[in-house]
C-alpha cells in the first residue's frame, strides 16, 4: 500500500506497534471499532482529510520513517504537507541556486521538459484515435468518428519540436507551450462524452466537471512532486520553464509537465468515459464547479491505481510505475545540476 487515503470525516488514526489503526463508527454495527489496519513497512504516503484525527505518536512515527502526510480540506483544497526533517542537502541547494541563475542551464532543462510534454500529448491523441477508430461501428454513419482533425493536431505538435529545439529564450518556449496545449485540448475534448463538454481550460475556479477533475488531479501530482523534491534535497520553489515566484513551487510544476497528458488528462477522460463519475459527484460553490466528497473518493481511488500500476517502459527499459518515474524526475534533476545531460524527462510508450 504505497499511499493510504483517509477521507471519511471523524476517523481517528492511532499507532500500534508497526502499524496504523484507523478507528471510527462501523456503519453495520453502529459501534466504535478498528476499521482498518495499515502496515507501516510498505507505506510511502498518507493523504488525509482535515476532519481525520491523527495522534501525535502516529504522526511522529510517519515522519521518523520518512513518510510524508498530505492534508486536504473538507472541500478538496490542498492545505499542506508534513515532511520529514532533513538537513543534509545544503551543498545541493547551494548548487541549485547557482544553476537556476544560469539562463543556458534553465533553457536546456526547459526544452527537455517541453519536448517530453509534447511527445506525450501526441502519444495520448494517437492512442485515443486508434482506440476510437477500432471500436466505432461502421454502420452508424451519422456518428462515424473522423480522425482527420486529430491527425492534423498530432502533425502540428510534431512540427513544433524543431522550433522548440532552436528556441533562444524561456519566453519563446512558453509561447510554444501555450499554443501546443490549447491545440491539444481542442482535440482531446472530442473524446469526452457529450454530457460533459469542455470548451477551454479554466482553473481558478474550474467552471465545469471536466476542469474540476483536471485541476484536482494536477493538485495531487503537484504536491507529490513537491514532496519528492524535498526528499532529494531540492528546493521545489526554483523553476526553469516556470519562473521562480513567491506563492508556488515552480520546480514541482516543471517536473509534472510531462505527466499531465499521461496521468491527469488521461485519467479525467477515463473517469467520464467509463461513467465512474457523473453529475452527482460535483457541486457548485464559490463561483466554480468542484468534486464533492464522494467524487473525491472515487477520484483518489482511480488516481492511486494508475500511479501504482506496473508497466514495461520503453523509455527506461524496465518495469516501473508512474509514481516511481515521478520521483525519478527529481533524482535526475539533482544529477543534472552537475551534468545537464542526465536529465531525461519521462515519455510514454
Amino acid at each position: 500500500m504505497p499511499t493510504a487515503i483517509i477521507n471519511q470525516p471523524g476517523l481517528r488514526v492511532h499507532l500500534t506497534s508497526e502499524r496504523l489503526e484507523v478507528w471510527g463508527i462501523n456503519p453495520d454495527t453502529n459501534r466504535d471499532e478498528c476499521l482498518r489496519q495499515i502496515p507501516l513497512f510498505d507505506l510511502e504516503c498518507l493523504i488525509a482529510s482535515e476532519n481525520v484525527y491523527i495522534t501525535a505518536p502516529a504522526l511522529a512515527e510517519l515522519l521518523r520513517r520518512g513518510i510524508p502526510i498530505q492534508i486536504f480540506s473538507w472541500n478538496g483544497q490542498f492545505l499542506g504537507n508534513f515532511l520529514p526533517a532533513q538537513n543534509n542537502h545544503g551543498l545541493t541547494r547551494l548548487l541549485q541556486y547557482r544553476k537556476t541563475l544560469d539562463t543556458q542551464f534553465c533553457l536546456q532543462i526547459a526544452k527537455q521538459i517541453l519536448t517530453a510534454k509534447l511527445y506525450n500529448q501526441r502519444r495520448v491523441l494517437q492512442r485515443l484515435t486508434a482506440s476510437r477508430t477500432n471500436s466505432q461501428n461502421p454502420s452508424n454513419s451519422p456518428n462515424t468518428f473522423n480522425p482527420t482533425p486529430i491527425q492534423d493536431t498530432i502533425t502540428f505538435l510534431e512540427s513544433l519540436l524543431p522550433a522548440i529545439h532552436n528556441c533562444q529564450s524561456i519566453d519563446e518556449l512558453r509561447g510554444y507551450e501555450g499554443t501546443a496545449t490549447a491545440r491539444y485540448f481542442q482535440s482531446w475534448a472530442v473524446f469526452l462524452p457529450d454530457e460533459f463538454p469542455f470548451e477551454r481550460r479554466s482553473k481558478r475556479p474550474p467552471h465545469n466537471p471536466v476542469n474540476a477533475c483536471i485541476s484536482f488531479g494536477a493538485t495531487i501530482i503537484y504536491n507529490e512532486a513537491v514532496a519528492f523534491c524535498h526528499a532529494h534535497g531540492l528546493d521545489p520553489a526554483l523553476g526553469t520553464l516556470h519562473s521562480t515566484e513567491d506563492g508556488r513551487w515552480s520546480l514541482a510544476l516543471d517536473l509534472i509537465e510531462p505527466f499531465r497528458p499521461i496521468l491527469v488528462e488521461a485519467l479525467t477522460l477515463d473517469l467520464f468515459s467509463h461513467r465512474i463519475l457523473n453529475a452527482n459527484h460535483f457541486e457548485n460553490r464559490d463561483g466554480g464547479c468542484f468534486l464533492n466528497e464522494e467524487g473525491r473518493r472515487k477520484f483518489f481511488l482511480q488516481y492511486e491505481r494508475r500511479m501504482e500500476r506496473q508497466f514495461l517502459s520503453e523509455h527506461v527499459g524496465h518495469r516501473t510505475t508512474l509514481r516511481q518515474q515521478l520521483e525519478q524526475q527529481a533524482i535526475m534533476f539533482k544529477a543534472a545540476l552537475e551534468n545537464p545531460e542526465k536529465f531525461n524527462p519521462f515519455r510514454m510508450n
